[in-house]
């Protein structure tokens, strides 16, 4: 127990934290926007994945990470524009919409990964870029607190500004109140000149935008090559997250912080020599739980109302 906790209540720890809920942060805030605009992103998983590849390949064909970044964003909007178009303007479904996206990103990465690398399982043949860390001056040098919050990838402090960003987008701007008001009731934003098809589109753009970066980050952050199916499921837990969140950007928030310490505690006590396949289970666990705990407040809630 000892070394448990020890390993526990480090920097190193809590800095594992914070690394590892950078792409459900960007995923968990592009749901919020598609879900208060009335169009679940259930794709989120898909265009991550799909970002992921774009930012390794095009990183290694021009040798630039930004160039890799913003190949990333806008492959994942390509995901999100297609999605909008079957969607909204030709009625598809939008859950099956989402399992396309999600069944093309899973079958068609491996694909071109086999045909750029060679390889079907990762691109490590390739020499893909990074982004960079920063370090933040006079914090880093700070005890415990520095070494937890300074020295992450430039994303995590992206993913960090993205929920400022989509709680003053949703809550400040006259986008936000056309998303608020279509998603609410959007016959009545249609009356007063609102374009439903329009302004959900934009929020389902707004979502792969957000993807994109979170994709990027898995392949260009969190480590420096792409994977067969590396998201691994993050796209979900950030729906999850959004769902405990009920649709707030700060509420869904601290709920992706509290999988995020999942996903970090189960790295952390694989290195105690817990069997492997117990710990791989911890996030998606916790997960369920958080589920289960929401499910029983929400149908408390409607039962004494």
């Amino acid at each position: 127990m000892k070394a448990f906790t020890d390993l526990i209540f480090t920097a190193d720890f809590f800095y594992s934290i914070l690394r590892v809920t950078t792409p459900l942060l960007f995923a968990s805030m592009g749901a919020v926007v598609s879900d208060v605009a009335g169009v679940p992103n259930i794709a989120l998983e898909g265009m991550m994945l799909i970002a992921a590849f774009a930012g390794m390949f095009f990183s290694y064909l021009f040798d630039s990470a930004v160039a890799g970044l913003l190949f990333a964003v806008l492959f994942a909007v390509l995901a999100a524009s297609v999605l909008a178009f079957f969607t909204l303007y030709y009625k598809t479904n939008i859950i099956l919409g989402g399992i396309a996206i999600n069944s093309l990103a899973s079958g068609g990465t491996i694909f071109f990964l086999y045909l750029v690398a060679h390889d079907k399982g990762t691109s490590v043949s390739l020499a893909s870029k990074v982004l960079p860390s920063v370090t933040i001056p006079v914090i880093e040098s700070i005890p415990v607190i520095g070494p937890a919050i300074s020295g992450h990838n430039v994303l995590t402090y992206l993913a960090i500004l993205s929920v400022v960003f989509t709680f003053f987008l949703l809550k400040r701007t006259s986008l936000g109140w056309h998303i608020r008001a279509v998603g609410e009731k959007k016959e009545a934003a249609d009356s007063v000149g609102i374009s439903v098809v329009k302004t959900q589109a934009i929020a389902l753009i707004i979502s792969g935008v957000m993807c994109g970066f979170g994709g990027a980050f898995m392949s260009m952050g969190y480590v420096s090559w792409f994977s067969r199916d590396m998201v691994s499921g993050r796209g979900w837990i950030a729906l999850a997250a959004e769902a405990m969140g009920q649709q707030h950007p700060l509420g869904t928030a601290a709920t992706s912080l509290l999988f995020g310490v999942a996903d970090a505690l189960s790295n952390a006590v694989a290195t105690l020599g817990w069997p492997s396949d117990l710990v791989k289970t911890i996030p998606y666990c916790a997960t369920l739980a958080g589920l289960a705990i929401f499910s029983i407040r929400a149908y408390r809630r409607a039962k004494h109302s």
